[in-house]
């Protein structure tokens, strides 16, 4: 796996959708100028420093920090966990790869992400649009839904005006058309939808570890620190992902190789559709009768607590972009230190289904059901039996028991996308520090290329697969009516304490 994609794991995002935000290059070079300032004031006031303690070093130290909690998620400590099963699965006959790790700590949602939480992200992107064809002159061209202009009259990077409300109830005839451009009408039933083809959120990610690597230094001399041997001026290739819309309105995506030329390089720009696939109800069961899951499943506000389903892996992933845009947003400057929402690696997933114990499954009981019979799960019980432990499909988030991290449904209800490559060797191909795997597949790579891990079981599946080491796997671009998915952040710092776990 030591292709270029291997490269590509991102930390910090950097996003911009429809003109808004801040843009990358202000982000670097607001960077150079605060280190500017830093250096500046440094030297200004070395003398005097030095004075006051009588020459010793005593440190510069920042102001201090403090994280608060993320709305809807719990603290998981850092932490050690022997991961997988020392023995195959006695049903199943499968092995899974076992190793001692270690990660550090990180928030994670609490929950699933419901369809009501995924609806406000399909929202935000219709709105997106409404917006920009309100400053259309070919629908109005009312500017004052764009801002090109600071207070002062200075030009800004444009983008939208999300203080100005859409006029839904008492709208001009131009800006109507422009609201109704985004809906369409069943032709049979005539029934108003949204046009879910319309529905692309455009996002940037600046791969800073990729940046970081010393073969994609600028400098030759830079990139083999062996001085016996001579930096030879060679030529070095990097690949960059980038996306457009064609004129047909098709989303058309492309990896470019190329000389490195400068930072610019490891800017990514992808465009996804996040429209839920709701025929997944139809296309996962042959010979069902499931159209009123693919009618309301998603839309009606009956379901707005259960997770949402039909979601690919790469949708999972421009919502958490677009979450950390939303928070980023929200918070300002007060935003700088915090990590980007993403979702969470494997071995993270398993650390924290397992519980502050290591347990089997995210209880302490080997059994899957109560002494008095109930299920602390929503899966399959028995052989065609969905309805034992009280559930038919999924159910709501969060009605089952927490484990001993707060965190619900990390077995049963949805099987849950990481953001690990699926590979059979698991973790035994992965560092026992904070152990990742991640292969950003091109568009040309083969298809087995693009398998993504999936865990925690779900409503479908037997007891051996809502185990917390059970690894499963599906395709990145494959929404089903199973699948879900949770978000996890990076603690800027655990100061909560090392816990470690048994041995399971």
């Amino acid at each position: 796996m030591n292709d270029r994609h291997t490269t590509k794991h991102t930390s910090r995002p950097s996003i911009r959708t429809a003109g808004q935000g801040t843009t990358v290059a202000a982000t670097l070079a607001g960077g150079i100028v605060a280190m500017a300032v830093l250096l500046l004031t440094s030297c200004a006031g070395a003398h005097s420093n030095a004075m006051a303690v009588g020459g010793e070093i005593t440190g510069v130290r920042g102001s201090s920090f403090s994280e608060p909690t993320p709305f809807g998620m719990v603290a998981v400590p850092k932490g050690s966990l022997h991961i997988g099963l020392e023995a195959n699965d006695t049903l199943w006959g499968a092995g899974f790869p076992s190793r001692d790790i270690s990660v550090d700590g990180f928030w994670m949602d609490q929950t699933e992400v419901s369809n009501a939480k995924y609806r406000q992200f399909v929202y935000y992107v219709r709105d997106s649009i409404i917006r920009e064809r309100l400053a259309d002159p070919a629908y109005g061209g009312d500017e004052t839904f764009r801002i090109e202009e600071d207070k002062d009259g200075n030009p800004v990077t444009p983008h939208l005006n999300w203080s100005k409300a859409i006029p839904w109830r008492r709208a001009t005839e131009d800006e109507q058309r422009a609201i109704e451009s985004v809906y369409i009408v069943h032709p049979v039933d005539g029934t108003r939808m949204l046009d879910a083809s319309q529905m692309n959120y455009r996002y940037e990610v600046y791969d800073y570890a990729a940046a970081a690597q010393r073969r994609f230094r600028l400098d030759p001399a830079e990139r083999d620190l062996n001085t016996d041997h001579v930096a030879p001026a060679e030529e070095v290739m990097i690949s960059k992902d980038t996306a457009y819309i064609d004129d047909e309105g098709r989303i058309v995506r492309q990896t470019i190789t190329r000389p490195l030329s400068g930072p610019w390089d490891f800017l990514n720009t992808y465009i996804v559709n996040i429209y839920p696939d709701t025929t997944c109800w139809v296309n996962d069961f042959q010979n069902a009768e499931n159209e009123r899951y693919l009618r309301l499943y998603f839309s009606n506000p009956a379901y707005d607590d259960y997770p949402v389903v039909g979601v690919t892996w790469e949708q999972a992933t421009a919502f958490c972009r677009w979450r950390t845009e939303f928070l980023v947003k929200g918070l300002g400057a007060n935003a700088a230190d915090i990590q980007p929402y993403r979702l969470p690696t494997e071995i993270e997933w398993e650390y924290a289904a397992r519980g502050k114990e290591g347990n089997a499954f995210p209880w302490e009981a080997a059994d899957v059901k109560s002494d008095k019979g109930c299920f602390y799960a929503n899966f399959k019980p028995d052989r065609g039996n969905y309805t034992g432990d009280g559930s038919l499909i999924t159910s709501r988030c969060g009605i089952f028991s927490a484990n001993s991290n707060g965190l619900y449904d990390m077995a049963g209800n949805v099987a849950e996308w990481t953001s690990t490559v699926y590979t059979e060797a698991g973790v035994e191909a992965m560092s026992d520090m904070n152990p990742e795997l991640r292969y950003n597949a091109a568009i040309e790579d083969p298809y087995r290329l693009k398998k993504k891990s999936v865990r925690g079981g779900s409503w479908k599946d037997p007891e051996s697969m809502i185990r917390s080491a059970w690894r499963s796997y599906e395709y990145q671009n494959q929404p089903r009516s199973y699948i879900g998915f949770r978000c996890v952040r990076s603690m800027v710092q655990d100061a909560s304490g090392v816990r470690n776990k048994g041995r399971k």
